[in-house]
């Protein structure tokens, strides 16, 4: 970690964690391409529940990023029993978490889904696909921590390896479950639950390789100093997701309010079909700047500001540039891209390939933030990467969701996410500036 050559290292961090990420996103997007060859309303009720994954995610991501980052810098200074208690502490919680979760939804399906704001004729569908994952929420939540904290480790590949090997099987069980046991909604809600829980195992598993720090039953020794360490590491990961949470279902709400009469489920179906569209490509970028997060806090508890600073701007570089390409051929093709999941709804297509066009007109600023919230969340500036990790679905999103229909109607919602962007860019652009000059200025002494 501290003496390869920087460059190669992110990349060769970064590939499994791209392949991690990429394959994460991929539930959703192949959930949502066999369920829109069904209907425009389970298109719709699969983008209704997106909102309870980002609650997952939010915690799960807050466990694994804390515990994460504190096992990678101890593990640094060689402090391996500290590393061990805060994993088994941030793995366990997760699970005991969701299991409440599991306890207080699983009865009430169909006031969850009207809460994350489904339509009335969208709500059986939104019902059908979150019985099984809200059954399967503890696995989906610790399985996220545990690839994180793997990750985080430097051992990628195990993380990989655990999530790549659940989204196979999700891809071949959902037309299995769909089509052949004739399941609908519920047969893709069914194959990712199972997936998930294969996932989950396997990540387990790999936490008992020798040159992973184990998980065990008697290192989970809960107390405020641990929850204290993983609050440091994870608060920006959770606020982060709260906030995608809170603007998923703020986005069904003005999509359905919003759109032409007798549109509402093409509207919302639209919006959850370009969520995961730039979800998917998005994995790409968080991949490739989540591989230079564990050469960030080794080098950085190792006090090698040099190495550090060159692992930003590379990850900036590359993601940016990455972003800009694809960003261009999203914006020429966009129609045809939204076609791929339902072409049997014009107002779908229509309505999905103008807000594809926004949102991928300002898509290549994006990184900056990302990038420079990660370098400050490994290095423990908590506020600034608080602040960074809540502007693009929080501090500027939910603004401009609520406030731009006013004038615009629906075009308004289909704009949010790029006005949104744009302001978290000119936020970022200083932060970015002076931590590089920070860095730079450490290295030197």
């Amino acid at each position: 970690m501290t003496r390869q050559p920087v460059k190669l290292l992110v990349c060769k961090l970064a590939v499994p964690t791209i392949i991690a990420m990429v394959t994460t996103a991929l539930y959703n997007v192949v959930d949502a391409a066999f369920i829109g060859h069904l209907s425009t309303e389970g298109t719709a009720g699969i983008g209704i529940s997106f909102a309870y994954m980002t609650f997952i995610q939010a915690l799960g991501f807050f466990f694994g990023h804390g515990s994460g980052n504190f096992i990678s810098r101890a593990l640094g200074a060689r402090d391996t029993s500290s590393a061990s208690v805060v994993a088994s502490v941030g793995m366990i919680t997760p699970f005991l978490l969701g299991l409440l979760t599991v306890a207080l939804c699983l009865p009430n399906l169909s006031a969850l889904s009207r809460l994350l704001g489904a339509p009335a004729e969208v709500v059986p569908y939104s019902n059908d696909y979150l019985r099984f994952i809200v059954a399967a929420t503890p696995f989906m939540m610790s399985a996220l921590t545990l690839n994180n904290q793997l990750r985080l480790q430097g051992n990628a590949r195990l993380g990989m390896v655990g999530i790549v090997s659940g989204a196979i099987l999700n891809i071949f069980l959902d037309p299995l479950f769909i089509f052949v046991f004739n399941m609908g909604v519920s047969g893709a809600s069914l194959a990712t639950a199972i997936s998930q829980l294969f996932s989950w195992t396997l990540l387990l598993i790999g936490t008992f390789r020798p040159e992973s720090v184990h998980i065990k039953l008697r290192d989970f020794k809960p107390s405020w100093k641990v929850y204290y360490e993983i609050f440091r590491g994870g608060l920006p990961s959770l606020f982060r997701q709260l906030f995608n949470c809170a603007a998923a279902v703020s986005l069904n709400y003005c999509a359905a309010l919003y759109a032409p009469e007798g549109q509402e489920a093409s509207a919302v179906a639209a919006f959850a079909v370009v969520t995961r569209i730039m979800m998917f490509v998005f994995s790409v970028v968080l991949g490739f700047c989540q591989g230079f997060q564990p050469v960030c806090g080794f080098n950085y508890g190792a006090k090698l500001y040099g190495r550090v600073r060159e692992s930003y701007m590379f990850a900036l570089t590359v993601s940016t540039a990455f972003l800009a390409v694809v960003s261009a051929l999203g914006f020429i093709f966009a129609p045809q891209i939204v076609a791929l999941f339902r072409a049997e709804d014009p107002d779908l297509i229509r309505i999905g390939a103008v807000t594809l066009r926004w949102q991928c007109a300002v898509f290549p600023l994006v990184p900056l933030c990302t990038a420079t919230n990660m370098l400050f969340q490994n290095i423990r500036m908590t506020f600034p990467a608080t602040l960074l990790s809540i502007c693009r679905n929080g501090l500027f999103f939910l603004p401009a969701v609520l406030l731009l229909p006013l004038w615009f109607g629906l075009q308004g919602v289909q704009m949010a996410q790029a006005v949104a962007d744009v302001f978290t860019f000119l936020l970022s652009l200083p932060y970015a500036l002076w931590i590089s000059r920070k860095l730079k200025l450490l290295s030197q002494n």
